[in-house]
C-alpha cells in the first residue's frame, strides 16, 4: 500500500483496533443508567473514566462538570493555528436501563463480540459513537504529522440524555463561553442502512401539553341533567376532532407561521433513498399510511410539523354501563416542530385555540412540559459539506441525506451557541437502541473512526476557503 494520508489512517486504525475495542469494552462495563438513582455512582464513574481516557488521548484540558443531576465531561484541544475553526463534539455517556431478563442473549454490561458485532448496552447509543472520536483524532494526527488537531476541538459529553436532558440547557447557558464553537458535531445519530451511508441534516423539536377539562362538581345523572349542561368528555372529543382538517393539516391558527419549507432539492434527495413503504409499515406495526396531504411519508416524519393525540380520557371506564355526565376529562397532546417554529409561539397558539373552543361552564387548565427546539443545517453549509466529503472518503461511495423525525438536546446547542449542528453517526436501525441486544457493527464503527480522521483537516481547509 502506498504511503498516502488515507493509507496511513487505515494502517493506524488497524494497528490500534484491538486496544480501542478493549478500552470501549471497559467503558461499556460501567452501568451508567441515569434514570435509576441506584446507578448515580456508576454515572459518575463513567464520567471519570471518559475524562481520564480523553486525557490519555491527548486532550490537554479535561474536566468533569457537575449539574443538578448527573455530571458531564468537557475536553478541549486547541489547534495552535490562529485561523482554525472551533468544533464542539456532542454525545452522552449515560445509557438506558438493561437487564438479562429483558430478553438479552448476553449480559448487557459484559460486552461480547459475536459475528463482527459488539453487543452491550451503550454500544451504539452512545458510548461507541462518542468513543470512535478518540481513535479518529489520533489517526488524524498520524496521517498529517500534526501535534494538535487541525481544528480547535472541544467535547461535551452529557450524563442525562437518556433521562430527557433536564439540566442540559442550563449547563450550556452557564458554560456558553467555554463551549463557544463555529460548528457542533452530534455523534448520537445513525445512518439509513449498512449499504446506504447518510448524513442527517435536521431534527424536529417537540412541545407537549396536558389539558384538563372540568364540568359539574361531580359525576351527575345523564337522564336528569344530560343534554342540558356541558359535558367535559364531549368537549375533549370535539377538541380532538377539530385538531386536523380533512387533509390532515393542523387547524390551530398560526401553527405553520414562520416554518421553513422543504426545497425541491431536498425532496429530490429524499427520493434517492431506497425507501420501502411496505417494510416501513411493518416496522410501524401499522396497516396504512395517513398524513398531511401533498407530502410523502418521509417528508411527513422528517420535515413537517405534527399534532398528535397521545392520550384521551374521562368518565366511566369500567365494565357495563354507567349513565353519567362526567365531572372531568383530559387530553395529552404533543407537537413535533420543524425549523422556523418556536415552541413558545406554538404554546401560545395552542392556549388561544383551546380557550376559543371551550364553552361556558367548562373550566380548563393547560400544562406544558419542557420543550425542545428544532434544528436544521442548510445543504450548502461548508461544514456540512466537509462531513459529507469525509464520510464519502471513508465509505467509498455517495453519501445521501436524511432528517430525524424525533427530537433531542442538539437544538439547545444551536440555540445558545449560535452554531450550526451537524450529525455524524454510523449506527443503523438494527442496532436496537433502547432495546434488548443492543449492538454496533464493528466495520461501521471503524468507518466512524476513519471519517473523523479525515474530517478535521477537510473542515479546517474549507472553512478558511469559505
Amino acid at each position: 500500500m502506498s504511503d498516502t494520508p488515507d493509507s496511513v489512517v487505515l494502517t493506524y486504525i488497524d494497528t490500534h483496533r484491538a486496544a480501542f475495542l478493549g478500552d470501549l469494552a471497559d467503558w461499556l462495563r460501567i452501568p451508567s443508567v441515569s434514570a435509576q438513582p441506584d446507578h448515580a455512582a456508576d454515572v459518575r464513574r463513567s464520567a471519570e473514566w471518559l475524562a481520564a481516557k480523553l486525557k490519555e488521548t491527548g486532550f490537554p484540558v479535561t474536566e468533569i462538570w457537575p449539574t443538578a443531576g448527573a455530571p458531564a465531561v468537557f475536553a478541549e484541544w486547541p489547534s495552535g493555528d490562529p485561523d482554525a475553526p472551533t468544533v464542539l463534539v456532542y454525545g452522552h455517556h449515560d445509557v438506558q436501563p438493561a437487564a438479562r431478563e429483558d430478553g438479552w442473549h448476553t449480559d448487557p454490561f459484559e460486552p461480547e463480540i459475536i459475528g463482527g458485532r459488539l453487543y452491550a448496552r451503550g454500544a451504539a447509543d452512545d458510548k461507541g459513537q462518542v468513543f470512535f472520536h478518540t481513535l479518529g483524532v489520533r489517526a488524524h494526527l498520524a496521517a498529517t504529522g500534526r501535534t494538535a488537531p487541525a481544528v480547535n476541538l472541544k467535547f461535551l459529553v452529557e450524563g442525562e440524555e437518556e433521562s430527557g436532558s433536564p439540566h442540559f440547557r442550563a449547563l450550556v447557558e452557564e458554560r456558553a463561553e467555554r463551549l463557544a464553537a463555529d460548528a457542533v458535531i452530534v455523534s448520537d445519530t445513525g445512518m439509513w442502512s449498512e449499504d446506504t451511508p447518510t448524513v442527517c441534516t435536521g431534527m424536529r423539536g417537540v412541545a407537549d401539553c396536558e389539558i384538563e377539562l372540568y364540568g359539574p362538581d361531580q359525576d351527575i345523572h345523564s337522564g336528569s341533567f344530560g343534554g342540558a349542561v356541558p359535558n367535559p368528555a364531549t368537549v375533549a372529543a370535539r377538541l380532538v376532532a377539530a385538531l386536523h382538517d380533512e387533509n390532515e393539516h393542523v387547524t390551530i391558527p398560526g401553527f405553520y407561521d414562520g416554518m421553513v419549507e422543504l426545497t425541491d432539492r431536498e425532496r429530490e434527495l429524499f427520493a434517492e433513498l431506497p425507501f420501502d413503504e411496505a417494510e416501513w409499515l411493518r416496522t410501524a406495526k401499522s396497516r396504512a399510511t395517513l398524513g398531511e396531504a401533498g407530502h410523502t411519508t418521509l417528508e411527513r416524519v422528517w420535515a413537517r410539523p405534527t399534532a398528535e393525540v397521545n392520550g384521551i380520557g374521562g368518565g366511566y371506564q369500567g365494565p357495563g354501563g354507567k349513565t353519567i355526565v362526567p365531572s372531568s376529562a383530559h387530553l395529552k397532546l404533543s407537537f413535533r416542530l420543524v425549523a422556523g417554529q418556536h415552541p413558545d409561539k406554538i404554546e401560545q397558539s395552542v392556549r388561544d385555540w383551546v380557550a376559543s373552543r371551550v364553552p361556558a361552564g367548562i373550566r380548563h387548565e393547560i400544562t406544558f412540559g419542557s420543550a425542545t427546539r428544532p434544528c436544521l443545517t442548510p445543504l450548502d453549509h461548508p461544514a456540512l459539506q466537509s462531513v459529507v466529503r469525509a464520510m464519502g472518503r471513508a465509505f467509498g461511495q455517495k453519501i445521501l441525506f436524511t432528517r430525524e423525525g424525533g427530537s433531542g438536546p442538539a437544538a439547545d446547542l444551536q440555540d445558545v451557541l449560535g452554531a450550526p449542528v451537524l450529525f455524524l453517526g454510523i449506527s443503523v436501525p438494527s442496532d436496537g437502541w433502547h432495546a434488548p441486544n443492543e449492538k454496533v457493527e464493528l466495520d461501521l464503527l471503524l468507518k466512524g473512526v476513519e471519517t473523523t480522521a479525515y474530517l478535521w483537516g477537510d473542515l479546517a481547509a474549507h472553512w478558511r476557503a469559505s
